[in-house]
């Protein structure tokens, strides 16, 4: 018999012999390994640790897989003695950082809730004015020279866009000098005060910068307005556990008795010795 009959055989056996769907829980034991029980609730917490791609696989094949892992696993850890130094730090850390997460986590869930979200949300966008946006093209050239001189092409009719084709040397020149959509704080200083003071259609006058002379050409204008909660209730949710936790870890470190110890006399680069955990 291959390997591979031979494992489907103990899955089928496995699955005949666990408890009725209707009465399966956490406690149900789907395998036994020298004698220790590996259950359910063993695969499913197993399960909802994988990255992403494992939780995409099929049912049965993320559940014949978990169960062989931990087999092997238990198995292997079976052949261990007793923990060496290394292992049993190990084994508290973990056993710290697990229940630390579990803490964070429960926090972190009770802190979002539809309020907490619409007291953030007006916190942060109450009262907010209209923000102005801008677009605009711009032809950028070396010299002042160029640029008056395609000031009075402008003015006799040349096309903006064919210019910006031609006679731009910055990135955007290909597209004609489009900028797209901008807001204040986007363009440097001088850009964004001439801007300011144009009307939809304006081409300005020689503008210097530190890139060179532009001649821009303002497009339209709108008003930004504050984004609706819908749009930043992920981007609120996250502020709002984050606060949270903070707050969980102030109030456990002060509410805890904490002595330090004074370790002015150990050495830092003993962080990377290894040889310090050997039995």
């Amino acid at each position: 018999m291959s390997n591979f009959r031979a494992y489907s055989l103990v899955g089928t056996l496995l699955l005949g012999l666990a408890t009725p769907a209707s009465a399966q829980d956490a406690d149900t034991v789907v395998a036994t390994v020298n004698g220790t029980d590996i259950t359910l609730g063993h695969m499913i917490v197993l399960a909802q640790r994988l990255p992403q791609q494992y939780q995409e696989l099929a049912d049965d094949v993320l559940f014949d897989g978990i169960l062989e892992q931990l087999i092997q696993q238990t198995a292997l850890g079976a052949q261990v003695g007793e923990l060496n130094k290394r292992a049993e730090l190990i084994l508290e850390n973990e056993k710290r950082a697990l229940l630390a997460g579990e803490v964070i986590d429960l926090a972190a869930g009770e802190a979002v809730t539809d309020a907490a979200v619409q007291s953030a949300y007006d916190q942060a966008y109450a009262g907010t004015e209209p923000e102005t946006e801008w677009q605009a093209s711009h032809i950028l050239v070396e010299t002042e020279d160029e640029a008056k001189a395609l000031v009075t092409d402008l003015a006799d009719g040349a096309d903006f866009t064919e210019l910006a084709k031609t006679k731009s040397t910055g990135p955007s020149g290909p597209n004609g000098g489009e900028l797209g959509w901008f807001g204040k704080g986007m363009m440097v200083p001088e850009f964004e005060v001439a801007v300011t003071d144009m009307a939809v259609g304006d081409v300005s006058a020689p503008i210097k910068t530190q890139f060179g002379w532009h001649v821009i050409k303002l497009l339209d204008t709108r008003e930004k307005e504050a984004p609706s909660l819908d749009t930043v209730r992920d981007e609120l949710a996250d502020g709002i556990r984050q606060a949270a936790v903070e707050a969980m870890i102030a109030s456990a470190t002060e509410g805890a008795e904490i002595t330090r110890a004074d370790t002015t006399d150990v050495d830092p680069a003993k962080l990377r010795d290894g040889s310090l955990l050997a039995n």
